[in-house]
């Protein structure tokens, strides 16, 4: 019995090392180039910094910066609450949208990894192709002009949307819903990396499990809830914190345009340093939070 715990103990051990090595190119990396920036800036949010030629002077200020863009600016309180809204919104829809998916591409059927390939191919090209189908592109523009032209004003959606507000039955929620329709190709386009995961998690459930589960007369929802969702709910707490961070790095959004106006058009250091650092305080503090909830229902297994 003791021999055996000394040999999961260093089974145990060599996976370990072996993850430290797969990670320390990005611990390096972190502590090379980013450790010193990343005190630097917090440094320039104290700081009322001065620019000119051949001059970057950092004058201390205090919390100076802090209460300007909480009790001054007229857009940062208000940029979080709509971003954080948002994320949340989206990031709910893309773990739902990602893991259906990842069910059904882990199915049997003709074409299984043709499909596969289309639905993780956004990533592969999302700083080429797609980010130029997506951003400025007048052929893309045209073809949606043509769609919208044709449909001759009619929107399924937009019917049940207007018939809902008329009844006047849970307009809020209804709002929500019929606004994650209509970004269905956003949350696509953002769920490659997520899809790739959850099947990764699907594929070490062995097919032993659901044949028992059949035998024991387990519906389909019942194998679901009982053996698939346990299984691979490690997948969803490495998913939630990859979804958070994807969708505040976002090109569009709103409180990064803010910040990188301000350092780049109105040449404010110490401004931008002190809303980069409370977004990514409030950021790190919402990963923090979800995750310990999401964690408490993980189950770890051998």
């Amino acid at each position: 019995m003791k021999k055996q715990k000394n040999k999961l103990a260093g089974l145990q051990k060599r996976k370990a090392i072996s993850g430290y090595v797969f990670i320390s190119p990005f611990i390096i990396g972190f502590l090379v180039f980013l450790v010193k920036p990343m005190f630097e800036s917090l440094y320039m949010s104290f700081c009322k910094v001065e620019l000119g030629a051949g001059i970057f002077n950092k004058n201390f200020t205090g919390i100076a910066n802090f209460k300007y863009i909480f009790t001054v600016d007229a857009d940062f309180n208000r940029l979080l609450v709509e971003e954080f809204s948002k994320m949340m919104l989206y990031s709910v829809a893309i773990m739902v949208f990602s893991f259906f998916v990842s069910l059904i591409l882990n199915q049997e059927f003709r074409g299984r990894a043709l499909v596969r390939a289309v639905f993780f191919l956004p990533v592969i090209l999302a700083s080429g192709v797609i980010l130029g189908l997506e951003k400025n592109n007048s052929l893309m523009a045209q073809i949606a002009q043509t769609i919208e032209l044709n449909a001759e004003g009619v929107s399924i959606t937009g019917a049940l949307e207007s018939l809902l507000r008329t009844a006047g039955v849970g307009v809020k929620a209804y709002e929500k819903v019929f606004e994650v329709i209509d970004n269905i190709y956003d949350i696509a386009i953002a769920s490659g990396i997520q899809i790739i995961i959850f099947l990764s998690g699907l594929q070490t459930i062995s097919s032993s499990m659901y044949e028992a589960a059949d035998i024991e007369g387990c519906t389909k929802w019942e194998s679901l809830w009982k053996i698939t969702f346990p299984m691979i709910s490690s997948m969803f707490l490495v998913n939630w914190i990859y979804t958070i961070i994807d969708f505040c790095m976002r090109t569009d959004n709103e409180i990064i345009k803010k910040i990188s106006d301000t350092m780049t058009m109105l040449l404010d250091y110490g401004t931008a340093s002190a809303m980069s650092w409370v977004y990514f305080v409030i950021v790190i503090v919402f990963v923090g939070i979800t995750s310990f909830f999401i964690s408490k229902g993980v189950y770890y297994y051998d």
